[in-house]
């Protein structure tokens, strides 16, 4: 009698940001078989010395890995769509000079912002209290639809600032897109009625008044699931039965981290490898 074989258990791993040196250590320590699923928080470029390395890297390594889109990830699609400058700090002139720049771009605008499997979502920042998995999903899907769709560079133009601050299903047009982008690939501190917070970047005790972290607040919809996210490197590494937060600040130097994704937290095996002195291009978290 044959059994089915069961599909293999993803690897997470955290905010790569240019590292491509990290990147490639911690692969190398994993040892993973060629059909183990990578899952990436977001994030694969900026700050760091290697982004068109790590970026090439990354879709070389085909249908194995998931990716989420980060705030990093989204502000070179907008230069590409002519609706940002590079700004200080960044490194991105090597991407930005690559023959294969168009490809990249193409294939960058075509990955999620959100990804829903076996009990597990990964976001590249946050999720806001009153949002189901399922709904969150649903609305990431929304902006996928815009950012591949041919009218891309048009609908970036709109994409950026903090307003509206709450989610409401009443929210149309630019206002909806921006709150889901906004939760999806920035969001650290939220009130407990859901209104963000932008401007605070520091750790967990370091919420403005009235606000805590999204994942703290109470009743939160996703407490059922486990939700997989990057983004706040002051944070750090971060691990309960339902939160893996693993933007553990490779680009600051401090480690790169990596999480098999185990229904039982107890067997979720954690690998990090340390990333050398801090990027000088890091400058403040954003």
């Amino acid at each position: 009698m044959t059994h089915p074989t069961l599909p293999e258990v993803p690897v997470a791993i955290g905010d790569l940001q240019g590292c491509h040196d990290a990147f490639s250590r911690l692969l190398t320590q994993l040892n993973l078989s060629a059909s183990t699923p990578i899952w990436l928080t977001g994030d694969l470029i900026n700050r760091g010395p290697a982004s068109l390395a790590t970026l090439r890297a990354v879709v070389e390594l085909g249908d194995r890995v998931t990716t989420v889109l980060g705030n990093h990830d989204l502000h070179l699609l907008a230069i590409a769509a002519g609706v940002h400058t590079p700004k200080k700090g960044d490194t991105l002139d090597d991407i930005l000079a690559a023959p294969d720049f168009p490809d990249l771009v193409d294939w960058l605008r075509r990955q999620p912002l959100a990804h829903l499997e076996n009990n597990f979502l990964m976001v590249h920042a946050g999720v806001l209290p009153e949002w189901t998995a399922e709904q969150t999903l649903a609305l990431a899907a929304e902006v996928e639809e815009q950012l591949r769709g041919p009218k891309w560079k048009q609908f970036l133009k709109n994409l950026w600032g903090n307003e509206p601050t709450r989610w409401s299903n009443k929210l149309t047009g630019d206002d909806r897109t921006r709150v889901v982008v906004n939760a999806l690939t920035r969001l650290r501190f939220c009130a407990p009625d859901g209104k963000m917070e932008f401007k605070a970047n520091g750790g967990i005790n370091d919420a403005p008044p009235g606000y805590l972290a999204w994942f703290d607040v109470p009743e939160r919809k996703t407490q059922d699931i486990t939700v997989v996210f990057g983004h706040w490197a002051a944070l750090g590494l971060k691990l309960r039965a339902n939160l893996c937060a693993l933007d553990s600040g490779c680009v600051w130097g401090n480690q790169l981290s990596a999480l098999r994704l185990t229904a039982d937290p107890m067997q979720r095996q954690l690998t990090q490898v340390d990333c050398g002195a801090p990027e000088p291009s890091a400058m403040v978290e954003e």
